[in-house]
Order: C-alpha cells, then structure tokens, then sequence
C-alpha cells in the first residue's frame, strides 16, 4: 500500500464570475502521508475550501488532477467518496431527525448492514459523547454537539482519511478543547488520517505535525509550526536600556552577534532572530561586557501569524478581515458550471 494517501498534481480551478475569470487555486501540488494531521491555513479567499472541495470530488478542477486513497479524482470519484469523510462548514444533520437515527441512516448510505450500523453509531455515539443526546433531534443539539455529531457522520464508514473544514469556528473555547480532544482521540484509535482548515492559528500550531499555507489561491509555505516559526518569523527579542544613548550603542553590540536586523526605538532596541532563547542570554552578557546596562530583556517566541507576516506582510487576521467568506462571489458561478456536479457524501449528503 502506497504510503501518500493524498497526491495532488497542479490543481486549479477558475471561475467565471460576472465575466471575470477568478483563479481561485492555482497549481496546488503536495502529497500527504498516511496518519498525518495536516493543518491548511490562510485567509479568507485564500482558495482552501475550494481545494477540499476538489479533493472531496464536490467540485471538478479546471486542471490538474489529484489521487486520493488511491484513486483518481477524475477518473474514479465514487471510489474516493467510498473512502473518505468530509465535514463541512455547515451542520449537516438532517434537523428533524433524532441523533442515533441520523447516524443510522448515513450507515445505511454507506451499505453497511442493520447490524453494522448500529453497531457503529454506538462506538461513535460512546467515543464523541453523544450518549446524553443519542434520543434528541438535531435541532435540538448545542454548536459543540452539532460539531461532534458531524465528525460522527464523517466516520460512519469508517473512512482513513477525514477532512474537516473549520471543524471549531463558532464555538466557544471549551466546546473548542473538547472537539479537539474527540478529534486526537480518534486518530489515536483508528489511524485516520486528518486534513483540516482552521482560523484559530493556536489549533495548528498545538496539534498539526505539518502545516501548510495558502495565499491568493497558491501554497506559499510548508513544514512543522516549528520549522515554519524558526526559518520565517524568529522570535521577538527587546532589550531596555536608561536612556536613548545606551540604547543607540547597545545596536552596534547586538549586530556584532547575528546577521538579522536590529532597530532601536526610543530607549529600546528590538530584533527578531531565530533561536531567540539562546542569543537573549548571550547579548545580555556581551552588552553587560561593552559597559551597557540592560534594564529590562524579553523573548516573545513566534506565532504562525508571524509567519504570514514574514511571507506576505500582512497577518492571517489582517488579510481575513472585511474581506468575503471563502468563494462568496464564486459560489453562484461553480453551481452553475458545475451543473454535473455529484451528490456530496458524508455529512454533506
């Protein structure tokens, strides 16, 4: 069995939106591994639901091609659909429906037997705590609930490889930890493999071994948070002084220690340097060495939105802020060129 089980191959896709042609991905090409939990990251706009949805065979890709789980995209869909879960930004339940029932009828969609089926939605219903609710309508679940009874739809066939699209937008903090918590604890028992978009920066960076990021419908980086942190943002490292001449001749020491810009603003000098922790300590003793008395020193390690700022000169948050939900404009175009469109599975049936 091949190891990759995402090959992605110069995917794009175009949109023609009131006589424009919008590029809304652009040559998106990567492989994932088996039992990767890969965080896909960018701004509003930034093309990530549109590449989920080529992946997910919602929607066709203007060009390029994919194999997920071992099958062609194009070529075979209703063999990638059979294999995977995909749960979207919206709830997905049907709301009249009772919890254990909803979960019963997407086993059926999938073929599974009477049997197999309740016995599914019961290991799902005990694993994402759903018991208290098992007898409820949908209608009737809280965002938290409604989140984790959409996970369970995904896993009804018990796919390998699940994607999950802002699983934990809208919900408040603790509703937040508890979904991530149901997420590690299914991945540790069943070995899917997890590709997901979020906002919240601090979920990528805390749980996703690699994390990719998407501007203006193309990839501009990919690596661990870790890596992505050191090589491109660094942290942020100040250093106070008594006064302003100190200060000014304290950047002619620190210089003589990195290659990285040191700028000094009013009694303070600031730099951003990999491996902030160890220079703090070796400036301080070549500053106290130079006669320079440091009165105050920090190191604000980095965070991924540093490193959207470091690519793009913007933040994550800047760039999503005031502009349209992810394919708004394009969202009427894709219907109706994609006309063809397949029936979605999983939680988007």
């Amino acid at each position: 069995m091949a190891n990759e089980i995402i090959e992605a191959d110069g995917l794009t896709k175009r949109f023609t939106v009131k006589k424009k042609t919008v590029e809304a991905v652009t040559d998106l090409t990567f492989q994932v591994e088996r039992g990767a939990l890969v965080a896909f990251l960018g701004p509003n706009g930034a093309g990530k639901s549109t590449s989920l949805r080529m992946l997910t065979t919602l929607i066709p890709p203007t060009s390029g091609t994919a194999r997920v789980v071992g099958f062609d995209i194009l070529r075979d869909p209703a063999e990638v659909r059979a294999r995977i879960g995909y749960v979207g930004q919206l709830t997905s339940g049907s709301f009249a429906q009772r919890v254990r029932d909803e979960l019963l009828s997407q086993g059926a969609f999938y073929g599974l037997s009477r049997a197999e089926s309740a016995r599914r939605a019961d290991e799902l219903i005990e694993s994402l705590d759903l018991a208290p609710f098992a007898t409820r309508t949908v209608q009737q679940l809280s965002g938290g609930q409604k989140r984790r009874l959409d996970i369970a739809l995904g896993l009804m066939h018990a796919p390998p490889l699940l994607f999950l699209d802002e699983p934990s937008t809208g919900l408040d903090p603790q509703s937040r930890a508890n979904l991530w918590q149901h997420i590690l604890d299914l991945r540790a028992k069943y070995g899917t493999t997890v590709f997901l978009t979020t906002h919240y920066l601090e979920e990528a960076d805390r749980y996703a071994e690699r994390v990719m990021v998407m501007d203006k419908g193309r990839v501009i980086a990919d690596d661990t948070a870790a890596q992505l942190k050191a090589n491109l943002a660094g942290d942020l490292l100040t250093f106070g002084f008594a006064d302003e001449t100190d200060a000014a001749s304290a950047v002619a020491v620190i210089e003589g220690l990195t290659d990285r810009e040191v700028r000094r603003e009013g009694a303070s000098v600031i730099l951003t340097a990999p491996d902030g922790d160890a220079l703090l300590p070796t400036a301080v003793r070549a500053l106290d060495a130079a006669g320079l008395s440091v009165r105050t020193a920090t190191g604000v390690p980095p965070t991924l939105d540093d490193v959207f700022l470091a690519l793009t000169g913007r933040t994550l948050r800047e760039a999503g802020e005031g502009e349209p939900a992810e394919d708004e404009e394009t969202d009427a175009a894709a219907s109706a060129e994609d006309s063809e469109e397949k029936t979605t599975t999983g939680a988007n049936r």
